[in-house]
């Protein structure tokens, strides 16, 4: 009889249990680190009904897990981002900083701390294609003449971001609503862009995209 040939093994996919426990392994993750960022691995290991074994068999340190909620959360936020378009440079922004708020507001504290811990610069990272995006945006909005020019629309675009990110914060602090920081984050950009609070009232009025819209828990 002729040899037989041996096929090389297949690559096994991940147990469906597995990535299942996985999964709910990052959601507990946020659960607990929103209310307490410093919760610990047995914390979350109970928050997803699993031992703190099993929370070994996917991530060797707690550290490990926290950074793979960071990185996850900050690459479904620029993905969120980079669809949107629209023909006013001014809505575009607070469309940005809208999407940004319904994707963080049941997150508050975690989402802070991707951005201003120590986890920054991974964090940067996953976040880049949404800055670009901004910042075309931003300089789009310097040519038509509908931002201000008196700062480089780079640095302007910075500064939008950071005054975004601050909104994050006191929401974080002081329990901001989901209606109220909806709102907070687009007059608050788009004053640092250049326009008057009652402008901005106006372009939210007349514009049906920038209305308040209930989020989903994740």
């Amino acid at each position: 009889m002729p040899p037989t040939i041996q096929q090389p093994p297949r690559a096994r996919a991940p147990r469906k249990d597995a990535a299942e426990n996985r999964a709910a392994l990052i959601a507990a993750a946020v659960r607990v680190l929103d209310r307490d960022i410093d919760g610990s691995l047995e914390t979350i290991a109970a928050e997803a009904g699993l031992t703190r074994r099993a929370v070994y068999g996917h991530f060797a340190t707690r550290d490990d897990l926290v950074r793979e909620v960071l990185t996850l959360g900050a690459a479904r936020m620029a993905a969120s981002i980079l669809p949107i378009e629209h023909a006013d440079a001014r809505v575009e922004i607070a469309l940005y900083g809208a999407t940004l708020w319904r994707e963080v507001q049941h997150a508050s504290v975690t989402a802070e701390f991707a951005v201003r811990g120590p986890h920054v610069a991974l964090v940067a990272d996953a976040l880049e294609p949404a800055r670009a995006k901004l910042r075309a945006t931003v300089r789009r909005g310097v040519d038509e003449g509908v931002l201000r020019g008196d700062i480089a629309p780079d640095r302007l675009a910075r500064l939008i971001e950071r005054v975004a990110l601050d909104v994050l914060a006191e929401a974080t602090h002081d329990g901001l609503d989901g209606r109220a920081g909806h709102t907070l984050v687009m007059v608050a950009a788009l004053s640092v862009a250049g326009l008057g609070w009652r402008e901005v009232d106006e372009l939210v009025d007349r514009t049906p995209e920038l209305a308040y819209e209930e989020a989903s828990n994740r």
